[in-house]
């Protein structure tokens, strides 16, 4: 074996050239990998003794994309655009041995290879829309000439990978390797000179263009049917006109139309926002204070108390990573309905296609339920996920406390309520944890994970790593009322209650919201989560709301009644504007003393988002929150903030402290107090800087 250089390696079996990355720990093309490749094919290509070349990378994947280090700098030769070409330019045929991922620049570099074979187990995309960008090194034009363009629209725009199965099936790989992958890649390639096959290049082939050549309304129909999905996000749009580039233009120049629309979202604030996002994600990870090499606990069982939404959708992710789960309910009437509902939501996604029958019947197998506590006594983990009452989770906590086994974490999945009380009721508060899920459990990403002041660096490791296993991005906060997400959109809710008795329309309000990028607004979302549940909490705190208790007081409780906010026709979800409400808006606001007057978006979107950032930077300080990033990770995951505005605190940084802390006085002058700037962020916008500065 010789080297090329650190990272790629030349070796020979026989005649066959084998080039292999290894640049752990995902094969990310560096620029030492770019070069070691275009090396490894020239020595391949000058060998004499070689008829044909394995392209294959060591450890645990094929390429799985870009090197992320190398983001925002300038970019190094040799570009993997100039590489690909050289690759496909090969006088003996290359065969990319793929296993693992291969992913982005990966996936266009296998593109790039005259044939591709890949491992049961392989997993093949261009995830780059996720980033904010496209395939800049001619995976847009590749791609549908290799799988057509439906199924190419549908892999760049979404940026999901497919499996080895689906890829074999639309052309993308030539053959699944069922025994080891270099042996019988190498057994490929000798096979491809034996036969005489031709080297297929890619950038040659039209024959999977002829169809959409034919049908010039594809792409039009295409941007219909992702406009929900895609709305105000540039890199969709994009990504579709270098898909139709390929379709319209000759291959060198559609190469060159994708590297202009590249360019465009490259230097845009979206992709900057969505790979700040990226990174953020991974870092919210990490707890300064919890050792890397904190030992773990290992969770072979879970018990939940409570079957009911949370409780279920809770059970549905433990199930799905293969965790047997024993729920607990107070009657066998609210157990049997709590587990016909995860069995219904099973049966649904099983009729949509999305789980086979087989792994719907082996999650619910991993299912049992019971009314007695005592069956959790053998359990690794209990989450708790009942309504929001302290007294009556400290008696459950104080009664798990006796029955758990030693070392078993007690996890509660308050929204709001001060966990360091709930351990305080137990023996062994360093073993309660929050574990905040966000409704519906089995679908939302976020899990906002509350530290007590006990809580131990096992079990707070414990749960991060457990989250990922469940398929949830963690991201861990202190104890506060409402932690971090409720504790902000509580200050977003306060305002717009004040805005639509200051003269806004709720209706204005929520499509203010929906063009930021929200899914909704606040008051669609409270009557889709039903106003009940605020009420509940407002009565239990002694707080009155004039005009959101007087459409509960109406049984206005939102899509469940038909009415709350808006009126909903039967057997719609779509709001309407309502009279009865704007009169009892209007009454609220006679009845405060408050002249109501026309109130513009700018406003409105002000007021809404500020108070957020403010409440935020109070957040920081207090040290509730780690990092600023974390709090953006809380925001999209959790509660639809737009991903191409990274967060609140990007969006903060992207609009300039300076320019916030100065509209906030401005507010403080005209609503008095409640303005007032945090401390942070006036120290930061007197200092010129932001939140990435801390």
């Amino acid at each position: 074996m010789a080297a090329i250089n650190d990272f790629v390696s030349y070796e020979t079996q026989g005649t066959v050239g084998i080039v292999t990355i290894n640049n752990p720990p995902v094969n990310a093309l560096s620029q030492a990998v770019r070069a070691g490749i275009k090396g490894g094919i020239a020595a391949a290509v000058a060998d004499d003794s070689v008829t044909a070349v394995v392209l294959a990378c060591a450890g645990r994947t094929f390429i799985a994309g870009a090197d992320i280090t190398e983001f925002g700098k300038p970019p190094l030769d040799p570009a993997l655009q100039d590489v690909i070409p050289i690759i496909e330019a090969s006088s003996k045929p290359v065969v990319a041995a793929i296993h693992g991922t291969a992913l982005g620049g990966g996936l266009e570099t296998a593109l790039g290879c005259h044939y591709r074979v890949a491992n049961p187990g392989a997993r093949l995309g261009l995830p780059e829309v996720k980033l904010g960008i496209l395939p800049g090194a001619g995976g847009t034009q590749r791609l549908p000439r290799v799988v057509g363009v439906p199924m190419a629209l549908e892999m760049i725009t979404s940026g999901n990978p497919i499996g080895a199965k689906k890829a074999l099936s639309v052309g993308l790989v030539d053959k699944i390797i069922e025994t080891d992958l270099t042996e019988g890649a190498i057994a490929f390639a000798k096979q491809i000179v034996e036969e005489g096959r031709p080297l297929v290049k890619i950038s040659e082939q039209n024959g999977k263009l002829e169809e959409a050549r034919k049908n010039p309304s594809l792409f039009d129909d295409f941007r219909k049917s992702i406009a929900r999905k895609a709305r105000n996000f540039e890199a969709p749009e994009n990504c579709i006109k270098a898909v139709q580039a390929s379709v319209e233009l000759p291959f060198a120049e559609g190469i060159k139309r994708e590297r202009e629309l590249f360019m465009e979202l490259m230097v845009g604030e979206q992709a900057k926002a969505q790979q700040y996002f990226f990174f953020s994600e991974r870092l919210a990870n990490k707890i300064p204070d919890v050792p890397k090499d904190t030992p773990l606990i290992d969770i072979k069982s879970a018990g939940i108390v409570g079957a009911g939404t949370m409780g279920g959708g809770i059970a549905m992710n433990f199930l799905q990573a293969g965790i047997p789960v024993t729920i607990v309910e107070t009657s066998q009437e609210a157990l049997d309905k709590g587990i016909g509902i995860i069995k219904k939501n099973y049966a649904a996604t099983v009729s949509k296609g999305r789980l086979s029958q087989e792994a719907m019947d082996k999650n619910m197998s991993l299912l049992s339920g019971s009314t007695e506590l005592e069956d959790l006594k053998d359990v690794d983990i209990v989450i708790e996920a009942i309504f929001e009452n302290m007294e009556v989770k400290k008696e459950i906590f104080g009664k798990l406390d006796k029955i758990c086994k030693p070392g078993s974490i007690l996890a509660t999945n308050t929204s709001t309520l001060d966990i360091n009380e709930i351990g305080a009721a137990t023996s062994r508060p360093e073993y309660v944890i929050g574990l905040h899920f966000f409704s519906p459990a089995n679908v939302m990403k976020l899990l906002e994970e509350v530290r007590t002041d006990k809580t131990s660096a096992t079990v707070m490791a414990t749960c991060m790593a457990l989250a990922k296993k469940i398929g949830k991005v963690p991201a861990m906060v202190g104890v506060c009322e409402g932690f971090v997400g409720n504790r902000m959109l509580a200050k977003r809710g306060e305002q717009a209650g004040q805005l639509i008795l200051e003269g806004a329309k709720v209706e204005d309000v929520d499509r203010v919201l929906y063009d930021f990028g929200f899914p909704m607004g606040p008051f669609a979302m409270s009557d889709l989560a039903g106003n009940d549940v605020g009420w509940r909490i407002r009565q239990g705190k002694g707080v009155t709301s004039p005009v959101a208790d007087a459409i509960c007081e109406l049984g206005r409780f939102g899509q469940k009644t038909g009415d709350g906010y808006y009126h909903y026709a039967k057997g719609s979800r779509t709001p309407e504007p309502d009279p009865i409400v704007e009169d009892i808006i209007v009454k609220a606001a006679r009845d405060a003393g408050i002249n109501r007057r026309q109130v513009s978006d700018e406003e409105i979107l002000k007021r809404c988002i500020y108070p957020m950032i403010n409440e935020a930077a109070k957040i920081l300080e207090e040290g509730i929150a780690t990092r600023a990033s974390d709090i953006d990770v809380i925001w999209v995951y959790g509660y639809g903030w737009p991903v191409y505005r990274g967060g609140p605190m990007r969006y903060a940084d992207h609009i300039g402290l300076k320019n916030i802390y100065d509209d906030m006085l401005k507010f403080k002058a005209e609503h008095g107090d409640n303005w007032t700037p945090a401390p942070l962020l006036e120290k930061l916008a007197k200092e010129g800087k932001g939140f990435k500065d801390l």
